[in-house]
């Protein structure tokens, strides 16, 4: 999907869910480009809410077939600050924190970071819960994709 041609920018919207924290989780990446979409949805049995903020970003960036600039809109501080503020301590640091802990979802980081490094992103937060339509639609296909997972008893990606 996409490309960086004429100046378009992909936008890509993601959202994360968990029903317990840990517990079964969803997520949902929703992809714009143009005039075209595409909603790529998960979900895990046992997983965290970060964990899923973070796998929706992730499925999202797998898409782009070639480099792209893209806008991530996610109402997940944590995403946006980790790869803003956080992942070149983390690094620097070799995975561990300010307080000597190694850093959560390592594996995840690992692989956005290196997704990210084919495209070129600008990373926008947004509050949740506060009429963003995109981010509703992702918020609500994120809560379904943990409801078909309870029911599959396995994980899935679509």
């Amino acid at each position: 999907m996409g490309g960086s041609s004429g100046g378009k920018v992909v936008e890509i919207f993601a959202d994360g869910s968990c029903s317990g924290n840990p517990g079964p989780g969803g997520f949902c990446a929703l992809l714009r480009y143009g005039g075209a979409e595409k909603k790529i949805t998960g979900c895990d049995n046992d997983t965290t809410n970060n964990r899923m903020e973070l796998m929706a970003v992730i499925a999202a960036l797998r898409e782009l077939k070639r480099p792209c600039l893209v806008r991530i809109i996610t109402d997940s501080n944590y995403v946006v600050k980790g790869m803003t503020l956080w992942i070149y301590r983390w690094l620097k640091n070799k995975w561990t924190k300010s307080d000597g802990k190694p850093v959560s979802n390592r594996d995840l980081w690992e692989e956005l970071y290196e997704l990210s490094h084919r495209h070129k992103i600008e990373w926008q937060w947004i509050k949740g819960h506060n009429g963003h339509i995109e981010n509703e639609i992702c918020d609500k296909e994120a809560k379904e994709a943990i409801q078909r997972c309870a029911k599959e008893k396995s994980v899935s990606l679509s």
